[in-house]
């Protein structure tokens, strides 16, 4: 299974346009909140399910704060971070609060900048931001790969 994965896309329909095309098969897509309404946009764009969270600019936004999502015998922790304080702690934060949702994959964004790492068995994304990112001379996203136990994420620049 292929999942495309974005947060922060803050609207920018052009940004989303070049993620999906460079994302290329995914079987569906998660968005980590900022402007979560752009899911609609991948859903119709794409055909595709999208899971999607709400995040600090989402406002009155019908979406949850955060989803617990089964996927191919994993469980995934989606959130913006926001409400975790991604900002002022660190990933690290989500890492601890992984454990309570029994996750072994946590997607988030906030930050607009991407990070990809693992610990204690636990897989943290951050895809960065399409439209505006921090950190990175160009927007990126992510795909994550699951094949029975193995989970493996890829981040992809845009150009």
């Amino acid at each position: 299974m292929r999942i495309g994965v974005v947060s922060d896309t803050h609207g920018s329909h052009a940004a989303m346009r070049k993620v999906i095309e460079k994302a290329g098969t995914v079987d569906l897509w998660l968005h980590a909140g900022d402007y979560s309404y752009d899911a609609d946009f991948i859903r119709k764009v794409t055909g595709l399910p999208v899971w999607t969270v709400a995040g600090n600019c989402d406002g009155r936004a019908k979406d949850k704060p955060h989803e617990v999502i089964e996927l191919e015998g994993h469980r995934i922790w989606l959130t913006h971070g926001h409400r975790d304080r991604v900002k002022h702690w660190g990933s690290e934060a989500l890492l601890a609060q992984s454990f309570n949702y029994g996750a072994d994959i946590v997607v988030y964004g906030h930050t607009h900048r991407p990070d990809i790492f693992r610990s204690t068995g636990v897989l943290i994304v951050n895809p960065g931001s399409p439209s505006e990112p921090r950190s990175e001379p160009f927007g990126t996203f992510a795909v994550i790969e699951i094949q029975g136990t193995e989970v493996e994420a890829t981040l992809v620049q845009l150009d």
